[in-house]
């Protein structure tokens, strides 16, 4: 027992002194706390305001479209012979896809020679007078419907790609019959590649045949490609009230491929302004207005209204109440009201 009170006893000068001094502290006997002075300068930071070329532009989410897609079918069913292309695979215009069974073609083929022949001999007795003009030109006529028959078989039976481009799917296999419900292959230009962006019906008179245009794409980062606008569509939509813009990417190098997101910035003109940082301008309470802090000669600052236009880049477009010169404060502003006092860091 006693040597626990000795340890208590031992405790207790500290325990009291810290109570004591936190008292001390309460009832003011502290040392007393530095006061600010409210009439000393403010510091703050300032830049000057002055003019630049700011391009007036917007951004439009789209999606990369295929400049055309071709179905690649036969007339009518037959069974696929050859099949000498994948998806994937990029084709030129002509290139053969697909051949389907040739039984059709031969007999055409041999109908055509067999005319031909025919037609030689008929010429050659319509020339020696043994023939009536009428009869030579029911032979010719029977001719070129069998020329017309067989050419019209040919391009049916040996599919060709009717552009260049690439391979998007292919729906039969060799041997397969092909049954006209889905083409054989799908063919789509993609250098070119289009873009249709959606653009607000106020801008229309803004946006002309050949603007260029910036495009971005997300499977792509750090890339950017110029397109050019190729058809303004003449309807505006009532629903959106926008209108669509068809723009072509040559793509040359077929790095934008179709279903791609991309964004398309639209550059409509080039205003020269007056530009600030955006840190510069303040939003005032209860209303829309923006304002900023402009240095005096004197040592203090005026709250200026502004009318901010495009941001971009961390900076605001100025389109009024600021002019050339003027020491706009960037930093410090939050503690400042019309007429303070500042000292310019």
């Amino acid at each position: 027992m006693n040597h626990h009170m000795k340890r208590m006893n031992k405790l207790m000068p500290a325990a009291l002194v810290l109570l004591l001094s936190a008292c001390g502290a309460g009832a003011g006997k502290g040392p007393a706390m530095p006061v600010a002075d409210p009439n000393a300068p403010i510091k703050v930071e300032t830049v000057t305001a002055a003019f630049r070329e700011v391009p007036q532009q917007e951004v439009y989410a789209t999606t990369v479209q295929a400049y055309a897609v071709n179905n690649v079918v036969p007339q009518s069913g037959n069974r696929i012979a050859k099949i000498h292309v994948e998806v994937g695979d990029f084709v030129r215009a002509g290139q053969v896809l697909a051949e389907m069974d040739r039984v059709s073609l031969n007999q055409t083929r041999l109908r055509l020679v067999n005319d031909s022949t025919e037609l030689s001999r008929l010429r050659e007795l319509y020339l020696q007078g043994g023939l009536s003009k009428s009869d030579y030109e029911a032979a010719e006529l029977g001719y070129n419907v069998s020329k017309s028959s067989y050419e019209n078989l040919l391009e049916n039976t040996i599919l060709r790609s009717p552009l260049n481009g690439v391979v998007t799917a292919r729906n039969y296999d060799k041997g397969d019959m092909y049954a006209m419900s889905q083409p054989i292959f799908v063919v789509q230009q993609i250098s070119p590649v289009k873009l249709i962006v959606g653009v607000s019906e106020k801008d229309y008179t803004r946006v002309h045949k050949g603007d260029e245009v910036s495009i971005e794409a997300d499977a792509l980062p750090g890339r950017t490609f110029t397109g050019k606008v190729n058809r303004l569509y003449p309807t505006i939509d009532p629903a959106t009230h926008t209108f669509s813009v068809e723009v072509l990417v040559q793509n040359a190098d077929r790095a934008l491929r179709p279903g791609m997101y991309a964004r398309a910035t639209v550059t409509f003109s080039v205003n020269h302004s007056i530009v600030v940082p955006d840190a510069a301008v303040l939003k005032q309470q209860g209303s829309g207005l923006r304002y900023v802090f402009v240095a005096n000669g004197d040592g203090t600052v005026s709250t200026r209204t502004v009318e901010p236009g495009v941001h971009f880049d961390s900076s605001y477009e100025i389109l009024s109440g600021l002019q050339e010169g003027d020491r706009v404060v960037t930093k410090g502003q939050t503690s400042l009201k019309n007429g303070s006092t500042v000292e310019i860091l």
